[in-house]
């Protein structure tokens, strides 16, 4: 079998993927494990499960967790620091590792790029004014957090989104990269935001949602995995997420304007960022005794359950929504010092569909049935054939208005 042409690899040169937290810290029974011991190695960890309850936007969860080995040599993974006009920069390609024990040595972490630290402001001087401390192991910010934070304290919390597969599910972790006291005052500051990198294809708008105002938004995100199924790949692949952009249904012509200015590909995939909103509890519904199932209602009668205990049941069933909101692309300024412009981060043709399909993605008629290699959408990869610019073929969804 002749072996296909070596394809693109996929790079995240330039790509940001964050978010921030701006509300009330929800600390409960679960927000912490402490020490915790692997059933299967010698692992010791410890774990951060922070909710921050972020007004409209609901309650929202990010992580963080890191520990050691306690029968090995442990180290940690670090990149260095070089000049740039006079000013301190992380160096990427500057990578080394220090031992476990030196991550608290002064001397050695003067030496090591700022975005390696997890850096955490709970505390203030005796002038009022908060200080940070940074941590290169979670298992030491944690054990931190943990002593200094508080159910209500109002935080600022950033961090990094991650991406994986489970099943036929894509996963989206919050993983915290600071935590600081906030000057948020009332709950109208609050916030759960993100910026995120994507790729757009041709068929990357979905079908107007009229009840809920939304049109979909399907984008494909980057990510680094070094298991593919039972293949180990340690590369970036792509992963298919359901965005969300909201529409004013009252003003067609402004809707189309956006979605040709912003989302619409032509040929190939258009790379593009953008700011937008996080929210995960706008479907969490608060049970009343009128909305209880009559057979429900019925155990009710016999003793079985209490109201009480009934509403609780109910209400927790109830799912909670989990969606990202794309608000408006990214402009960044571009460009020598005074003379800089305003660019939208947007890139066409930056890959072609069939770049996305990795060749591990696929299962070769050769090879065993039963390879474990998860299942991958490739309905999208047809040909990058530019479309008609009749009104009918590019805007047949409008008519879902």
């Amino acid at each position: 079998m002749a072996k296909s042409p070596a394809k693109r690899k996929l790079e995240k040169k330039g790509w940001t993927s964050t978010f921030m937290l701006i509300g009330e810290a929800k600390v409960n029974e679960y927000t912490y494990r402490i020490n915790e011991k692997s059933e299967k190695s010698d692992w010791i960890y410890n774990t951060l499960n922070l909710g921050v309850d972020c007004g409209d936007m609901g309650t929202v969860y990010a992580e963080l967790m890191g520990g050691y080995g306690s029968e090995r040599d442990n180290v940690l993974y670090v990149h260095g620091i070089k000049e740039v006009d006079g000013r301190k920069q992380d160096d990427f390609e500057n990578k080394f590792t220090i031992d476990w024990d030196d991550r608290e040595n002064e001397s050695v972490l003067e030496e090591i790029g700022d975005m390696c630290f997890i850096t955490v402001g709970l505390e203030k001087d005796k002038k009022g004014n908060t200080f940070a401390k940074k941590f290169l192991s979670p298992y030491d910010a944690i054990e931190y957090v943990k002593e200094h934070l508080e159910t209500g304290t109002v935080v600022n919390v950033k961090g990094n989104l991650k991406y994986s597969k489970y099943m036929d599910s894509v996963q989206v972790k919050k993983e915290i990269t600071s935590i600081f006291l906030s000057k948020a005052d009332d709950r109208s500051k609050y916030a759960a935001k993100f910026v995120q990198t994507m790729l757009l294809k041709k068929d990357s708008i979905g079908k107007p949602d009229k009840d809920k105002g939304i049109i979909p938004i399907y984008g494909t995100v980057l990510d680094y995995t070094k298991m593919w199924g039972k293949k180990e790949v340690k590369c970036f692949v792509p992963y298919e997420k359901t965005f969300e952009y909201e529409i004013d249904l009252t003003n067609r012509e402004l809707v189309e304007k956006a979605i040709a200015k912003v989302f619409k590909v032509k040929k190939g995939c258009t790379e593009i960022t953008f700011e937008g909103d996080l929210t995960e509890s706008g479907a969490l519904i608060t049970t009343t005794e009128d909305d209880i199932p009559q057979d429900i209602k019925d155990l009710i009668e016999i003793g079985i359950y209490t109201v009480e205990e009934a509403l609780a049941k109910c209400t927790e069933s109830t799912s909670k929504e989990k969606r990202m909101i794309l608000r408006k692309p990214v402009i960044k300024m571009v460009g020598e010092e005074g003379s800089k412009t305003p660019v939208i981060q947007k890139f066409e043709e930056k890959y072609s569909e069939d770049d996305l399909l990795l060749d591990f993605m696929l299962v070769d008629d050769e090879e065993d049935d039963d390879e474990d290699v998860p299942p991958f959408d490739t309905d999208e990869t047809e040909d990058d054939e530019v479309e008609s610019d009749s009104a009918g073929s590019d805007d047949d969804w409008l008519s879902q208005l």
